[in-house]
This record gives C-alpha cells, sequence and structure tokens, in this order.
C-alpha cells in the first residue's frame, strides 16, 4: 500500500509544475494536510484552521498575506475547495479570473487529492448581474464571520442537535421593506456596539436565535437588526426540488434586493449561499464521526 505522506509529497512536488501548465494564478493548500517536512510550491496560499497551523506557518515563513485563516469546521474534499476559494475571493487574495490548483485531502489527513478550477466559471458570488461586490455594501469581513458561523451551526448544530437557520446579509432597508416581525425583535432597543456579530460575544447570541422561524436580518456593516423576522418576498427563479420554506424565502430576497442569504439546511447541516434569487454555492458538512 502506497504510504499517505509519500502519496502527498508527490501531489504537492507535481502541484508546482502543473500550475506552471496551466497558468495558475497560484496553489492553495491547508498547512495541516502538508506532511511533516515538506514545503507547498513558492508563493503558495496556505489555509490554517488552528493556532498550530499559524506556528506552523511561521516556520514556512511565507508572506503574511499568503496566509488564509478559514473556520475549522469539518467539510468533505470538494467542500473545502469551495469554503478556500469563497474565503480567498471575499478577501481580494483570488479573483474571478484566476485559474486555482487546490490540494486537498480528507479533514485532517495528508493531501490524497488535485482540483484545477477557474474560480469565474463555478462562482457567481461577486459577480451577480446588476449587483454590486460584496465590498461596495457588505464588508468582507461581515461576509465572512457570518459563513463561519453557519458553518458551525451545519457542522456543530445546537447542543449537539441539528438546527436550520437563515442569515440575510445587506441591503437592509430593502429587505425590511419585504419582511414582517413573527415575534418581538429581541434585538431591539440595544446599542449598535453590542449586537454586531464582528464581535465574538456575539456567538452564543446568535447561535440561539438562529433557531427561531424566520431571519436574522444584518447590516452590511455587521449590525444586527432582527430576529424571528418572516421574509415575503419570492424569487423569480425555481430552487432544487426537495429544498424547503428557508430555501424558498433566500431565495425570493436575494431576488428582489442587493442582499446575500446563508441557510444552514436542519436536515443534514448543509450550508447554501443565495444571490441574486439563485444558489451560488453548497457546503456540506464532512460525516460525522
Amino acid at each position: 500500500m502506497t504510504d499517505p505522506g509519500q502519496t502527498a509529497a508527490l501531489l504537492v512536488e507535481a502541484a508546482a509544475g502543473i500550475a506552471r501548465s496551466v497558468k495558475a494564478r497560484t496553489v492553495v493548500v491547508s498547512i495541516d494536510a502538508l506532511p511533516d517536512r515538506c514545503e507547498p510550491p513558492e508563493g503558495s496560499l496556505l489555509l490554517a484552521r488552528r493556532p498550530s497551523d499559524l506556528r506552523r506557518a511561521e516556520s514556512l515563513d511565507p508572506p503574511p498575506e499568503h496566509i488564509l485563516e478559514i473556520p475549522e469546521v469539518e467539510l468533505d474534499r470538494l467542500g473545502q475547495v469551495k469554503l478556500a476559494a469563497l474565503v480567498g475571493v471575499s478577501r481580494r487574495l483570488l479573483d474571478l479570473e484566476d485559474t486555482v490548483v487546490f490540494l486537498t485531502g480528507p479533514y485532517r489527513g495528508l493531501i490524497d487529492s488535485m482540483v484545477i478550477l477557474h474560480l469565474g466559471s463555478e462562482y457567481e458570488l461577486l459577480h451577480a448581474t446588476d449587483q454590486p461586490t460584496i465590498a461596495e455594501h457588505i464588508k468582507r469581513a461581515v461576509f465572512q464571520r457570518a459563513l463561519d458561523l453557519a458553518l458551525s451551526l451545519g457542522a456543530h448544530g445546537r447542543e449537539g442537535r441539528r438546527v436550520g437557520a437563515l442569515l440575510v446579509l445587506g441591503d437592509i432597508g430593502e429587505v425590511q421593506a419585504k419582511s414582517e416581525q413573527m415575534i418581538l425583535n429581541p434585538f431591539q432597543g440595544y446599542p449598535e456596539k453590542n449586537r454586531n456579530i464582528l464581535d465574538q460575544r456575539m456567538t452564543e447570541t446568535i447561535r440561539e436565535y438562529a433557531q427561531l422561524d424566520g431571519a436574522i436580518l444584518i447590516r452590511g456593516n455587521g449590525v444586527i437588526e432582527s430576529a424571528g423576522t418572516r421574509l415575503l418576498a419570492s424569487s423569480r427563479h425555481p430552487i432544487e426540488a426537495g429544498l424547503g420554506a428557508r430555501h424558498a424565502a433566500a431565495a425570493g430576497i436575494t431576488d428582489s434586493t442587493r442582499s446575500i442569504a446563508l441557510t444552514v439546511s436542519e436536515s443534514d447541516g448543509v450550508v447554501r449561499i443565495w444571490r441574486a434569487g439563485k444558489l451560488v454555492a453548497s457546503l456540506e458538512p464532512g460525516t460525522r464521526g
């Protein structure tokens, strides 16, 4: 049987030549997936999930901008690639015009796969027709924080059980005009500084209120406007069979506003991202051990 470390090292060695051949912008690899004493191709974008990854990155001495911190959530191989692409594009480390070589493997395992993507053909998230980029009306840090929260809910749920959730970001005035409160708004009356998702102290509060029926509405600067909010808009675009009311609401509100919506499926923990009425990315948790 082939040694996993040897396989990973061979893929790392091959990645540099393949990246040159396909004129790729960079190679993207998780630090914890690199075998011991194996260095990534020069100029690689390194993914760090844990503090130990950051410590190892220091020994590799890459430029600081080449280290990309991502959530520590269990995703399958393709999910890891999608997450790296989404976060990389949202931070402007990658561009939709880029071709990128991704080295990936099982969660917390060594590299065993290579994926080559032209990002523009795979992701519409930052390039929807008649839609501004995230940076114009939703802070990139806010998008990533919301994505972190959604992925955590999808992977871990709440107190050991699966929960569904719907987060809507940006264009808050238009979104509120197409919504109504199902319950008294639990965030009403609090100072804005005390209800911003960028504040790590808000994590448990958001996880708690995400379980309510309806959506959590979040301004582009991260301030939470409401929870338990019913979305009234409908989409012109059909959604995939089997997706329920939460997903239909996400499609509808993003079709009629400039918002972005993130849904967490209660049944399987899949995180889906919606823009301009369409599903633009799905991130599926890995199998629970």
